[in-house]
């Protein structure tokens, strides 16, 4: 409900003891390190920014919403205790009425350097959640109405995902299991194949498998949204095809704009479209930029947008930042490894390289969930999107999909 959020200065594991049951660090606090930007408005449309950040229920498709060390070379004593801070405080100052919390996804490096392990997934998810169970503001979203509550009450819901299903190895049951713990949306693959299917940074693809099949069906019947945001272009297209539910593709671009592997090309952005899903435009550093816009910001993001949805449709598109509280960019080189971040951002086609950008310190006006949350907002007011688009795209379309895939 805009800025009229029920915090009330809850932090992370308040209710344990610093010190003698975790290690403290130096934590990045409010939305960025980096110098804040809001997108300049008249005062008629920041009036119409307000009216529909109270009205509507605002929806991000994907963010990693916690708060991470100041001296990154923290990073691994930080990811090991695993007792990721969520950014309560910072969460409060946005319009979200729900976002869906990624988690530490593959860089998970409790009993592994490799990431992806059942035990450090259920580890991480569980930590959260406890801390989650221990406050009153965000709550453990599990079904639509609890977006909805969230919405009347001034509160955020918080939606568990996972980008990748590497952890579930071979084990279908595994699904019911992370539903059981609240689980709620699951993606095929990360980058790199696993049992399920081909990952977008392999060079052969063999889209999904007999048993990623078997997956899919699983997750139908649980009631467990399914993502195809990091997946190869034939694992998109197949699970789309055999999904029974719509599915989404909850952060991405349109490779069309900007030729690297981590965005979708307009076949496999057309098939999930064409199965009534939703694909989410994300922000993460030097992802959608443009060619008119080669140094990534809220403008080559929002060029990203108007092209998914020129090409399927209004009832299609929505918003999955994919950002957090913190220096993203230093993130990812600490994590490039992790993340694919070399191979994801080589040339879709055939060729190795991909096309050459402005590196850029962080991604002005897209660089933190509030500052997301509120420009994203403001950029559709400002290009005169109608009330009715801006409530599809900032969350109706999102719902629309959660009501047949969490059935």
């Amino acid at each position: 409900m805009g800025t009229k959020k029920r915090y009330s200065g809850y932090r992370s594991f308040d209710y344990l003891q610093a010190t003698r049951d975790f290690r403290e660090f130096e934590l990045i606090e409010g939305q960025s390190p980096f110098e804040p930007y809001l997108l300049p408005v008249t005062e008629q449309q920041q009036a119409r920014v307000d009216e529909l950040a109270e009205r509507l229920l605002m929806i991000s498709l994907h963010e990693h919403p916690h708060l991470f060390p100041a001296d990154l070379a923290d990073m691994a004593t930080y990811d090991k205790q695993a007792r990721i801070a969520t950014a309560y405080e910072a969460l409060a100052g946005s319009c979200w009425d729900c976002v869906f919390d990624n988690f530490q996804n593959g860089t998970n490096f409790i009993t592994s350097k490799g990431g992806w392990k059942w035990s450090d997934v259920i580890y991480d998810m569980g930590m959260r959640l406890c801390d989650l169970a221990h406050q009153d503001f965000l709550i453990k979203c599990e079904t639509v109405d609890d977006m909805h509550r969230a919405h009347r009450e001034g509160r955020i819901a918080l939606v568990a995902a996972q980008e990748g299903a590497m952890m579930i190895e071979n084990e279908l049951d595994r699904i019911e299991i992370l539903y059981g713990i609240g689980l709620r949306v699951l993606g095929i693959t990360y980058s790199e194949s696993n049992a399920l299917g081909t990952g977008l940074k392999e060079d052969g693809d063999g889209g999904l498998t007999a048993f990623g099949r078997k997956a899919v069906a699983r997750m139908n019947e649980v009631g467990m949204a399914i993502d195809c945001a990091h997946c190869s272009d034939q694992t998109i297209i197949d699970t789309a095809a055999v999904s029974a539910k719509p599915i989404f593709l909850t952060h991405t671009g349109a490779r069309a704009l900007w030729d690297i592997r981590r965005l979708a090309p307009d076949e496999a952005i057309r098939a999930v479209a064409d199965k009534g899903g939703v694909i989410g435009i994300e922000a993460a550093p030097h992802t959608t930029v443009t060619e008119r816009h080669r140094r990534h910001n809220l403008e080559s993001f929002m060029e990203h947008f108007e092209y998914v949805r020129d090409l399927v449709g209004i009832d299609h598109v929505a918003f999955g930042p994919d950002t957090l509280y913190g220096d993203h960019v230093g993130l990812h080189h600490v994590y490039a490894a992790a993340l694919s971040i070399d191979a994801s951002h080589e040339g879709g086609g055939s060729a190795k390289a991909g096309p050459v950008h402005e590196p850029v310190e962080y991604v002005q006006g897209v660089e933190n969930p509030t500052e997301s949350s509120w420009n994203i907002l403001r950029w559709l007011v400002s290009h005169d999107v109608s009330d009715a688009d801006i409530e599809k795209v900032v969350g109706g379309n999102i719902v629309r999909v959660l009501g047949e895939a969490w059935q």
